[in-house]
């Protein structure tokens, strides 16, 4: 197995590709809309609905003879070649920091200290399986899914149309039954059917049960809409699924859920990657991790929203004009606080950034702001006061009354394992989270 590490939103060499280099030329300058067509999974579900990816990023960009990393993590495979993309503020071990936004936004199991069913070589496969849970629960917000499908009888109570050629056959010499076909609005179809399928392969796994204890009730539900399901016919349903995608924009979660219990299904002979000319793989975005996980950490005392889900959309202007989403918006409206989430270093946030803030800022009657980042350096809080005044009348000095702080969440890169990385991260968390209990 041919294996390279790198970390998001880096620069390396072109040379430093050559041991992936068959994989390398399949991505390299490729667009995750690209990508996505060609077999990835990246997370959020629909790239064109996340905030801070878009379908032109790259994964790999050409720039001066070297490679440029984006904002996403994971796994990518092809053949016997894989690239791992690290949290660039992740240590030199593991990279704990990934897995622990993993277990505390989307309640993935521990994938570093699985046994080895879910060893470096099968962990984008293994990945698919920990997000099924997630697109479960997500699709079954909306009910089971229901369609039209023909169903075949062959008794004494008539309700469709007649079969003559399957009558014929089946029913001579005339003993009281007829043969008909009746269409019908069912929830056991071949979507259900594959998410059935799925399920059942899952449990087989040895964390199976684990894993879908957590949506139980979708569990249960899936098994009680599916009374025709059989084990033998598993590849007939995925045939059936791959002619008849879901297409209607109302149950767009189902088309995602579709293409993830397709994936899961047609390599579990096999690892993923393993073929010669396609690629896989599962990519998250690095700065939605970092906004869920630190809503996360602050819920109680902001309001959170999301442009993802549109939900909590605000307006700049009167009649609906200027549609904003500010990451977080204190619950306190007396003294009224906007935060950012940002997923870089404390020396990347610049100008732009600090333009949006104060406009949040100027929105809400807010004067106190935040600039929420991983830190993996011992540093203070950076306080920065509103200028007043003009360098035309050379007047220009800080207010005290409005302000935007970067406060940033300590990282540990020194961690021997993964369970003192999450003491330590706990420890920091605490610590994080208490500038906003005093406010």
């Amino acid at each position: 197995m041919k294996i390279l590490k790198i970390k998001d939103n880096s620069r390396q060499e072109k040379d430093t590709f050559s041991r992936v280099g068959n994989l390398t030329s399949k991505i390299a300058d490729k667009t995750l809309e690209q990508l996505e067509r060609e077999g990835v999974f990246v997370f959020p579900e629909i790239v064109k609905d996340a905030k801070d990816i878009t379908q032109d990023q790259m994964v790999l960009q050409s720039v001066n003879g070297a490679y440029r990393s984006g904002n996403v993590m994971g796994f990518l495979g092809c053949g016997d070649e894989r690239l791992i993309i690290e949290s660039r503020f992740c240590g030199e071990n593991e990279d704990y920091f990934f897995q622990y936004l993993l277990e505390r936004v989307l309640d993935f199991p521990n994938i570093v200290n699985l046994e080895s069913d879910a060893d470096r070589n099968n962990r984008l496969f293994n990945f698919l399986l920990f997000l099924f849970p997630y697109y479960l629960k997500t699709a079954m917000r909306k009910g089971p899914f229901k369609e039209y499908i023909h169903h075949r009888y062959n008794d004494g109570n008539i309700k469709g149309t007649i079969d003559i050629a399957r009558h014929i056959k089946r029913n001579t010499p005339f003993t009281g039954n007829i043969a008909y076909s009746q269409r019908e609005f069912s929830y056991d179809n071949c979507l259900m059917e594959l998410v059935r399928h799925t399920m059942e392969f899952i449990k087989r796994k040895p964390y199976g049960k684990n894993l879908l204890i957590k949506v139980k009730d979708e569990v249960r539900l899936v098994i009680d809409a599916t009374p025709g399901y059989e084990p033998y016919d598993r590849q007939k349903i995925i045939e059936q699924n791959k002619r008849n995608a879901v297409h209607h924009a109302y149950f767009r979660e189902y088309l995602v859920l579709q293409r993830l219990c397709l994936l899961i299904l047609r390599h579990q002979k096999h690892q993923v990657g393993s073929g010669t000319k396609q690629i896989y793989g599962i990519l998250f975005d690095g700065a939605w991790l970092w906004e869920e996980y630190v809503n996360s950490l602050i819920k109680d005392a902001f309001y959170h929203p999301m442009n993802k889900n549109g939900k909590g959309a605000q307006r700049l202007f009167n009649e609906n004009t200027g549609l904003i989403y500010p990451d977080f918006i204190s619950r306190n409206d007396e003294t009224r606080i906007i935060a950012d989430a940002k997923y870089k270093p404390v020396g990347n946030i610049g100008n732009r950034d600090y333009l949006q803030v104060l406009a949040y800022m100027f929105r809400f009657d807010a004067k106190i702001g935040y600039y929420l980042y991983p830190e993996t350096e011992d540093a203070n809080d950076l306080k920065l006061q509103m200028n007043s005044g003009s360098t035309y009348e050379n007047n220009v000095m800080p207010r005290n009354d409005i302000s935007i702080t970067k406060h940033g969440l300590r990282i540990p890169v020194d961690s021997q394992d993964y369970a003192e990385f999450v003491t330590k991260m706990e420890a920091q968390e605490r610590e994080f989270i208490s500038v906003f209990l005093d406010d």
